[in-house]
């Protein structure tokens, strides 16, 4: 149950459905080097759907049957199909192991407790500490984005030395940021009262769906430039 979160670049080789980006593929742009990682870090559109199924399983169960130990097999039994799924179609299984890692967390908190709400909890933590960490990179000019950058081209701090890339990546890790926030205003509250029901579906709704907000949004703010990746600094 971990949370989640673009379209294929025009000039590079196109990368997978599953999100696999070729190792060898050039990039001519910052923008198009941003577009096709994300992609591949997100594990494209079935990587997002895989990490919603155990979610949803889990909280069905719980409403119909409020047995937590059968609800949390249940999400759990789904992400091992999810699993042999992968396995026998030979492609990455990066993505279903997330999720494997995501329930088995939310399944010691939960159990742990003895209550249900608390297989969120880990989730909720996830968001806070991920806004926390890009909102500071942003502050001390270090966009976590930029890092993306410095992974195309092997050395991970030069684009630092341009403004303009700097700013770039500032604003994109700010569309990064914000659905962690409203994940975490909305999920927590939720939390606090104990509302499982509401707190899987508010999940489920802000996972992939705000995850594919924030890069239409990025895709748009890239589509508007074309920064050279061999730009002098």
């Amino acid at each position: 149950m971990n949370d989640p979160t673009g379209p294929d670049s025009a000039s590079a080789e196109a990368p997978a459905e599953d999100g696999e980006v070729p190792e060898k593929a050039a990039y001519d742009t910052v923008e198009e080097a941003v577009r096709v990682q994300l992609t591949k870090a997100l594990g494209g559109a079935r990587g997002v759907v895989e990490a919603a199924i155990p979610t949803i399983g889990f909280t069905v169960s719980w409403i119909v049957t409020k047995e937590l130990r059968l609800s949390l097999g249940i999400g759990a039994g789904l992400a091992v199909v999810l699993l042999a799924v992968r396995l026998a179609q030979r492609s990455t299984v990066q993505f279903v192991l997330n999720s494997i890692f995501g329930i088995g967390i939310a399944a010691l908190f939960a159990l742990r407790s003895g209550k249900a709400e608390d297989a969120f909890l880990p989730g909720i933590l996830y968001n806070a500490g991920y806004a926390a960490a890009m909102l500071l990179s942003i502050v001390v000019r270090w966009p976590l984005v930029g890092f993306i950058i410095g992974s195309v081209t092997g050395d991970p701090t030069a684009w630092h030395r341009d403004r303009e890339i700097v700013r770039l990546c500032s604003r994109l890790t700010w569309l990064l940021l914000i659905p962690c926030l409203i994940r975490v205003a909305v999920q927590y509250p939720l939390y606090l009262a104990g509302h499982v029901a509401w707190l899987g579906a508010a999940k489920v709704v802000m996972g992939w769906p705000l995850q594919v907000a924030a890069l239409a949004a990025m895709v748009w703010l890239l589509a508007r430039g074309r920064t050279p990746m061999d730009r002098p600094v």
